[in-house]
């Protein structure tokens, strides 16, 4: 039987999408309800798999760190048996997505680096791949909307 989450577990899920390190404390006084209550309904949420992992964002220590982002359209040679290139991108640590899409082009890439020569770099070793038969790359100019 699939489990159905009620207002409080949406409660809980957008408090800790504002912040994943709140305190079963803190979110047990928002939603009202006890520590050892919140601390199972968020254990169930993770077991459903309604939370499936928690995300830290790193930066330098300073302000704001600027980050260019890039989208790589990538067309395999062959979709089916194509899979040597998506292990390829996961060892490739500024890659922070990539989705097997329908139509044209076979895969769509998330490249993101404070410095946009590595974004350049990755996109020719990408480009050289054996099994990577043509390449789309645009950059990003400004990010409006970010979950």
């Amino acid at each position: 039987m699939k489990y159905l989450i009620d207002r409080i577990d949406e409660q809980i899920l957008s408090e800790l999408k504002a912040n994943a390190r709140v305190s079963h404390a803190e979110l047990s006084a928002k939603v009202n309800l006890s520590r050892n209550a919140v601390r199972v309904r968020i254990e169930r949420l993770e077991r459903e798999g309604f939370i499936k992992g928690y995300t830290i964002v790193t930066g330098d220590g300073g302000g704001d760190q600027h980050v260019t982002t890039a989208l790589m359209f990538v067309y395999r040679q062959d979709r089916m048996r194509g899979g040597d290139v998506i292990q390829a991108l996961r060892k490739i640590p500024e890659v922070v997505a990539c989705d097997v899409m329908t139509g044209d082009f076979d895969l769509l890439v998330r490249v993101e680096s404070p410095e946009a020569d590595r974004i350049r770099r990755i996109w020719q070793q990408v480009s050289e791949m054996p099994g990577v038969r043509d390449t789309l790359t645009a950059f990003a100019l400004s990010s409006v909307i970010r979950k």
